[in-house]
């Protein structure tokens, strides 16, 4: 009897956790508001990726960048940089015509801020929110 009682009690104690974890989870759906703000900045993105235009690229990315490179990030610490160093390796014509056809994720990490991602490969490209606007954050590995 005396089992049954604290089985009972352990259940009850530990019935509300889910619910109160549920309810504690942010939505992975971003405002109408943001929807339309990166619809306008990934709309600019495209194009200057379709017009092959590393200087509009590097207008819109956000530093320091941080830019993945066989499983280890390297900080970009400005345009200049991000155009000698990371541009033309990570925007190749494969990568350029993945990013210009492929769905942005929005996603959305604890009580953080959300983001989008686009996946290309072993690549995800990653656009954050900033008082300036969506701006480029990194490139990191599609895990």
């Amino acid at each position: 009897m005396k089992s049954l009682l604290n089985i009972a009690l352990a259940a009850a104690l530990l019935a509300p956790a889910p619910a109160l974890a549920a309810s504690a989870t942010p939505s992975a759906t971003p405002s109408a508001a943001t929807q339309k703000e990166f619809a306008a900045f990934i709309a600019k993105f495209r194009a200057a990726l379709k017009a092959n235009d590393a200087a509009a690229i590097a207008g819109m990315t956000k530093y320091p960048f941080m830019d993945a490179r066989n499983g280890q990030y390297f900080t970009v610490r400005n345009a200049e940089q991000f155009r000698a160093q990371s541009y033309a390796r990570n925007f190749t014509p494969k990568n350029r015509a993945c990013v210009l056809k492929n769905k942005a994720v929005y996603d959305r990490v604890d009580a953080g801020d959300g983001y989008y991602s686009i996946f290309c490969g072993a690549l995800m490209f990653t656009f954050v929110k900033t008082p300036k606007g969506f701006l480029f954050e990194n490139i990191g590995a599609n895990d």
